[in-house]
C-alpha cells in the first residue's frame, strides 16, 4: 500500500474520525456544528479534524473568523482505488486456488485429487 493510503486508512480507523468523515460527506461543517452531533468535546473534534486534514481526507477554509472543513474526494478516490486493486488480487487468488492451481502453474489438477 502506497504512503498516502496507509495516512488515510489510519485516519479513517478511528471510530470518531470515521463519524466526522461521514457529517463531512454532507457538506462543510464547523468544529461546532460537529462537536454538536457528536460525543466529544470541541478540542476533541478539533484534534480529529487536524489528523484528518494531515492525511488530507479533509480540507479547511476560513470565512471569516469559522473555519469550514469538507471532505476532500480525491483522498477517498485514492482509497478506494487501492482498495479495489487489492480486492482485484485477492479474486484473482480465489480463482486460482479455486481451480486447483498454483501460481505460474500448468493449470493440471494436483495428484490424487479428482
Amino acid at each position: 500500500m502506497r504512503a498516502d493510503t496507509v495516512a488515510i486508512a489510519a485516519a479513517l480507523s478511528d471510530p470518531t474520525r470515521e463519524a466526522i468523515v461521514r457529517l463531512l460527506i454532507d457538506g462543510e461543517r464547523s468544529v461546532g456544528e460537529l462537536a454538536a452531533r457528536l460525543p466529544v468535546s470541541r478540542p476533541a473534534v478539533s484534534k480529529h479534524l487536524r489528523v484528518l486534514e494531515s492525511a488530507g481526507v479533509a480540507r479547511v477554509r476560513a470565512e471569516g473568523t469559522r473555519r469550514l472543513y469538507v471532505v476532500d474526494p480525491a483522498a477517498l478516490a485514492t482509497l478506494r482505488d487501492e482498495l479495489d486493486r487489492m480486492w482485484q488480487r485477492a479474486l484473482a487468488r480465489y480463482a486460482l486456488v479455486a481451480n486447483n492451481r498454483a501460481p505460474g502453474g500448468s493449470g493440471q489438477q494436483k495428484e490424487g485429487r479428482p
